[in-house]
């Protein structure tokens, strides 16, 4: 869809990867909160949806994240930017 992927390949400025971790940050605390949230009804269907659940919803999101980090430690191992902890 238009708009949904940025223009170019390069960062728009210098703290867009800042600002894109501390967003990520902010929504995965935001999903922590809700999980652990007593008042959460883990297995309520969501309204709205079609059967969905906040812990479904709560494993996609794990499943989605644990992904892409792959991705990027992969990258940066193949660019020499990944140190191994002994």
């Amino acid at each position: 869809p238009a708009g949904y992927w940025p223009e170019g390949d390069a960062p728009p400025d210098p703290g867009a990867w800042d600002r894109t971790v501390a967003a990520f940050r902010a929504d995965q605390r935001a999903m922590m909160d809700l999980v652990v949230d007593p008042a959460t009804d883990l297995f309520a269907p969501l309204p709205h949806g079609q059967g969905q659940t906040v812990l479904r919803e709560a494993l996609l999101v794990a499943d989605h994240n644990a992904y892409h980090l792959g991705q990027l430690v992969t990258i940066r191992r193949l660019l020499g930017a990944w140190q191994d902890e002994a």
